[in-house]
């Protein structure tokens, strides 16, 4: 009796420690994607940041060199 009790327990622990251990994966991917959003939403706003200050150093040139000729 306690043979089969103990092979169902291992058994039945095994898929608890397995189903355990896919959703910490899942968690993780999740925790991942995330970053990653967050990572190429900080890159945009960073490179969007950049062509603004080159046009209005752009158009600042653009006034110095006027006003000289």
């Amino acid at each position: 009796m306690f043979r089969v009790l103990s092979r169902w327990g291992a058994i039945i622990t095994l898929i608890l420690l397995l189903i355990t251990l896919v959703r910490q994966l899942i968690k993780l991917v999740t925790f991942l994607l995330f970053a990653l959003k967050i990572g190429i939403i900080v890159v945009f706003v960073g490179l969007l940041l950049l062509v603004v200050l080159a046009m209005l150093r752009g158009r600042g040139r653009a006034r110095r060199e006027a006003e000289e000729i």
